[in-house]
């Protein structure tokens, strides 16, 4: 009597899948690097300071950058003072405790700082942080 070999062939890769999921990895990854670009904006060098904190993000964060001109923009987009506060204001709105930080440039007159300050405490956002940068090793 003649017994059938019943164990079943050794199961081969299948590479469909995976070229699947590197594609959406990649994806993934392009896109939410174009989202954090653009919040930074290149024109602007933030000051330096020694004792600056190590520049991680808080989820949700929104990022003011002030530029050396007074302008100030948000998202890509500059904004007035004016449509500053009323998108602050409804986003305060929404979040209770929403961070955000301000990227100063270095070159920038305080009083457009403490402007965009007092923006955003009439608003009724309270939790500000400010970027800096560790100075460079020669200096």
């Amino acid at each position: 009597m003649k017994f059938q070999n019943r164990e079943p062939k050794p199961a081969e890769m299948q590479m469909a899948p995976m070229i699947d999921i590197v594609f959406l990895l990649l994806i993934f990854f392009i896109v939410t690097w174009q989202f954090s670009r653009d919040e930074m904006d290149l024109k602007i060098a933030v000051p330096t300071s020694e004792e600056g904190a190590d520049p991680q993000r808080v989820l949700g964060e929104i990022v003011l950058n002030v530029r050396a001109d007074g302008s100030v923009s948000v998202w890509g987009e500059t904004k007035t003072k004016a449509s500053l506060a009323e998108t602050l204001k409804a986003i305060a709105a929404q979040h209770k405790n929403q961070p955000v930080r301000v990227r100063g440039d270095s070159n920038t007159p305080f009083q457009q700082i403490v402007e965009v300050i007092d923006i955003c405490q009439k608003s009724g956002i309270w939790n500000i942080s400010f970027a800096t940068q560790k100075p460079a090793e020669g200096d």
